[in-house]
């Protein structure tokens, strides 16, 4: 029989899950900024992800330092969490500038950092070779 989650466990399950939330909030943005491009009436629902994907960048970053509180977990996830929140940040204030140029290339990074964190990659678990026979 397996043994019940700790807390740890169950804190690490959460972020996951917001860091999931955060991914899919970032790829419904591609979504939304495809249809603003063509589609000048689809302003209101970009802005309506957008605040989306901050609210959740916003309670990912909580999570992890909720998480980390001494006794708890590591420091490490909280560094990806402050980046993409400040990413987030930067990615409103030129949406709202209007500088596509930089806004659309910036908007597909976070969905690729997004999806990279999820997937694990910079989380710190390495990936040892197999032992030569």
């Amino acid at each position: 029989m397996p043994a019940p989650p700790t807390a740890t466990h169950r804190g690490h399950r959460a972020i996951r899950t917001a860091i999931a939330l955060q991914t899919l909030a970032a790829f419904a943005q591609a979504i939304t900024a495809g249809l603003l491009l063509s589609r000048p009436d689809a302003g209101p629902l970009h802005s309506a992800g957008a605040y989306t994907l901050f609210f959740v960048a916003v309670a990912h970053l909580i999570l992890t330092v909720v998480v980390w509180r001494p006794g708890g977990g590591p420091p490490g996830p909280i560094l990806p969490a402050v980046a993409f929140l400040g990413l987030t940040l930067a990615q409103v204030a030129l949406g709202i500038a209007g500088v596509r140029t930089v806004h659309v290339p910036l908007g597909v990074l976070m969905v690729a950092l997004s999806a990279l964190q999820l997937a694990g990659i910079g989380s710190g678990r390495r990936v040892r070779p197999a032992a030569a026979p």
